[in-house]
């Protein structure tokens, strides 16, 4: 039987599904290529070593994804496929809503008609809202800032309802905070469509000289330097999450939130200055004011993924920046 990644071209869906494939797991990849390169799906199937069925279905369209369960053996599904950009959230609120929940609600109840009992779901840190009591903790109170937390927020609550309500269901709560990195060999990396979102990205593109200059959001926080600190951890460590949580659910019942960090952060000037060195180039920057909702300080207590998955994150710093210059030097 295969695992279904939905949202498996992207960043994180593809290095996950590179690492199942290296895993002698049997995969199904699923994405509409919205804000995904099609050529994605080669590299994943060289550096994988096997081929797999590919489907461009949207989760929100029901018949698309009711063929997917019917031609295939779909043991679990890992759960990416969403929109994920704070800011625009905010802009078109509705959109978000949509797909990330509407879109979720479709895929689970597909998987429900089909026997499939099984997910690994994509959350995210932004549901532990502006609380300042760090490092976050699984059982920390739970508040949004912004539409797409609020979509994160939502689709949890969906799915341990759920949970509670038929027993056969097994869901991980994978809650992130803020990947970075590329594959070591520099074919996978975060290359979004248009500006980038995240800092990592947007670094590396002012690096390469496609952005003039990069701005830093607030340089009078309660932190070393007075900018935002992060919990940052390479992108091949939560790939390995995701195969340790799909683990977990293949023997435990109900639903499990389990942040996936480094239980370290880092401040932004400290990411250029990381990011500088590994590139031997200087990163242009700015002030600028802070941003509504942002924090001073965020990073996980990772402890119960240790305990529960015996998962921890192994790389540090210096290789997620080496390995995100050596990603968007490829790109040309």
């Amino acid at each position: 039987m295969a695992i279904l990644v939905t949202g498996g071209a992207g960043y994180i869906g593809s290095h996950t599904c590179v690492e199942l494939l290296q895993a002698g797991e049997d995969i199904v990849l699923l994405d509409n290529f919205s804000n995904a390169k099609p050529e994605v799906i080669d590299r994943i199937r060289e550096l994988g070593g096997r081929d797999f069925p590919l489907y461009a279905v949207d989760i929100l369209h029901r018949e698309g994804l009711e063929k997917v369960f019917a031609r295939e053996e779909i043991e679990a599904v890992i759960h990416f496929a969403g929109l994920k950009a704070v800011g625009e959230s905010v802009a078109i609120p509705l959109d978000y809503y949509q797909n990330n929940v509407a879109g979720t609600l479709n895929l689970c109840q597909v998987m429900a008609r089909h026997g499939c009992k099984k997910m690994v779901f994509s959350s995210s840190a932004t549901v532990y809202g502006t609380s300042t009591d760090v490092p976050f903790r699984e059982d920390s109170p739970l508040s949004t800032t912004n539409p797409y937390g609020s979509t994160k927020r939502m689709v949890e609550d969906i799915l341990r309802d759920l949970c509670a309500s038929d027993g056969e269901w097994s869901v991980c709560l994978l809650r992130y905070f803020n990947p970075i990195g590329a594959h070591k060999s520099g074919l996978l990396g975060e290359d979004p469509n248009g500006i980038p979102n995240n800092l990592l990205p947007y670094i590396a593109r002012v690096a390469a000289g496609k952005l003039k200059q990069l701005s830093v959001y607030g340089d009078d926080y309660d932190t070393p330097d007075g900018t935002g600190v992060r919990d940052y951890l390479h992108v091949v460590d939560l790939a390995i999450g995701h195969l340790k949580a799909l683990d977990f659910t293949r023997s435990h019942k109900g639903a499990e939130a389990i942040n996936l960090g480094t239980g370290r952060g880092y401040s932004v000037l400290e990411v250029v200055k990381a990011f500088e060195k590994a590139s031997g180039v200087k990163v242009p920057y700015q002030m600028a004011p802070r941003r509504p909702g942002d924090i001073a300080t965020c990073y996980a207590d990772p402890t119960k993924a240790k305990k529960l998955l015996n998962w921890q994150a192994a790389r540090e710093l210096e290789e997620m920046c080496a390995d995100t210059w050596n990603f968007t030097s490829r790109q040309g």
